[in-house]
C-alpha cells in the first residue's frame, strides 16, 4: 500500500484555509473607506484609520498561526516517525485552542482503544499459544505408546513404520518450538555448551533419517570448543539444518567452529554446518528465511513446509546469535551460527 504524504502546516495553508475571514477584511476595509470619506475624513485619516485596521488583523493572524503551528507541526512530525497508536499522545502536549483539545482528545481516544485491541490479542494469542503446547504435550503420550509397541515389532514394514513416526515426532516437535519462539516469555536460558557434543547429539536424534538418506555427518571442532545459549534450541536449530541438508540430496555434513577475535568486545564463535546437497538457486537465497517460502526444490520435494529456516532465523533473534546462509546451486549450501562471547552483544539474521 502507497505510503500517504502528511500534510504540514503552512503560511500558505494557513492563509487558504481562511479565505472566508480574509474575503470579509477586505470588504470591511473598502467599507470604512467609504464611510470615512463620506463623513468627510481626509485621505490621511483614512489610510490611517485602514492600516490601523491591517495592522490588528495581521498580529491577530500571526498569533493564531503560532498557536496552531506548533501543535500541528509536531503532531505531524510524530505521525511520519511513530510506531505504535499511542506514541502521538505521548509525545505531544495538549494545545490551547479549540479544535487542537478536540483533535488531541480524539487521538487518546483512539489510543486508548488501540491499546485495548492490543490487550486483547495478546491474551487472545497466548491463550492460544497455551492451547497448541498443551496439546503438543498431550500428542507425545500416543507417539510414546506407539513407539512402545513398535520395539515389539521386526522386519521392513516396523522400519519404515519407525521412521513416519519418527516423523510425526519431529512435526511435533517443531510445532512445540513454533509456538515457544512466538512467546513474549522467554522459554530459555543461557549456559555453556560444548559445541561437540551438542553437534554429535543432533545427529544420534536424527540418526535414522541419514542413515535412509545415506548422509554422512563429520564433526571438526574442537572437544573444548564451547558457545553460550541455550542447549535445547540449539540442538533444534541445527537439527533443522541438518535435517534439510539431509533432505536435500547432501551426501556428506560437516561441522566446524572456529574463534574469530578472542579476547576483544566483538570476540565471538562461529559454527559453520556445510553440506554437498543441492544447493539454493540464486533466485531463492533472498527468500529462505521467509515463512512459508519453500523455493524450487521444496516444489520439486512437494513435501515441504517452509518453516524449518524461518523457524531458526527467529528463535536466532530471540537467543542473540547471529545467522548466516551461502549457497550455490549444484554446489551445497553453508548455515553459520555466530555466538558472541559477550552476550550483551547481538546479531542481526540476514543474508
Amino acid at each position: 500500500m502507497r505510503e500517504r504524504d502528511i500534510a504540514r502546516f503552512t503560511v500558505g495553508g494557513f492563509l487558504r484555509d481562511r479565505w472566508c475571514a480574509l474575503l470579509a477584511l477586505t470588504v470591511c476595509l473598502g467599507g470604512v473607506a467609504t464611510m470615512a470619506t463620506i463623513l468627510g475624513v481626509n485621505r490621511d485619516g483614512t489610510l490611517t484609520l485602514c492600516a490601523f485596521i491591517m495592522l490588528l488583523a495581521i498580529v491577530v493572524l500571526v498569533v493564531e498561526f503560532v498557536r496552531r503551528a506548533r501543535f500541528w507541526n509536531q503532531m505531524a512530525d510524530m505521525t511520519e516517525t511513530m510506531e505504535a497508536s499511542d506514541q502521538l499522545i505521548s509525545f505531544a502536549s495538549e494545545p490551547g485552542f479549540l479544535e487542537g483539545r478536540l483533535a488531541y482528545e480524539a487521538a487518546e481516544r483512539i489510543a486508548d482503544l488501540g491499546r485495548a485491541e492490543t490487550s486483547a490479542m495478546q491474551l487472545e494469542a497466548s491463550g492460544y499459544r497455551d492451547y497448541i503446547e498443551l496439546w503438543i504435550h498431550e500428542a507425545k503420550t500416543p507417539i510414546a505408546a506407539a513407539k512402545l509397541v513398535l520395539t515389539r515389532m521386526h522386519g521392513e514394514e516396523a522400519d519404515v513404520l519407525a521412521r513416519e513416526i519418527e516423523r510425526i515426532e519431529d512435526e511435533v516437535e517443531q510445532a512445540l518450538y513454533y509456538a515457544r519462539s512466538a512467546s513474549v516469555r522467554n522459554d530459555y536460558v543461557i549456559r555453556e555448551v560444548v559445541l561437540a557434543d551438542a553437534m554429535r547429539e543432533v545427529c544420534k536424534r536424527h540418526a535414522r533419517f541419514l542413515i535412509e538418506r545415506q548422509t554422512i555427518p563429520a564433526t571438526r571442532i574442537p572437544d573444548e570448543a564451547s558457545v553460550l545459549t541455550d542447549r535445547p534450541w540449539l540442538l533444534f536449530m541445527v537439527g533443522q539444518v541438518v535435517v534439510n541438508a539431509a533432505q536435500y540430496g547432501a551426501r556428506t555434513i560437516t561441522f566446524s567452529s572456529q574463534e574469530e577475535d578472542a579476547g576483544t568486545s566483538h570476540g565471538r564463535t562461529v559454527l559453520e554446518v556445510a553440506d554437498d546437497g543441492w544447493g539454493i538457486s540464486e533466485a531463492d537465497l533472498p527468500r529462505v528465511f521467509d515463512r512459508g517460502f519453500t523455493g524450487r526444490n521444496g516444489r520439486v520435494r512437494g513435501s515441504a513446509t517452509g518453516m524449518g529456516l524461518h523457524l531458526v532465523a527467529r528463535m536466532c533473534d530471540q537467543l542473540g546469535v547471529g545467522l548466516r546462509l551461502s549457497s550455490e546451486e549444484g554446489s551445497g549450501t553453508r548455515v553459520i551460527f555466530i555466538f558472541p562471547h559477550d552476550r550483551r552483544c547481538a546479531y542481526v539474521t540476514g543474508m
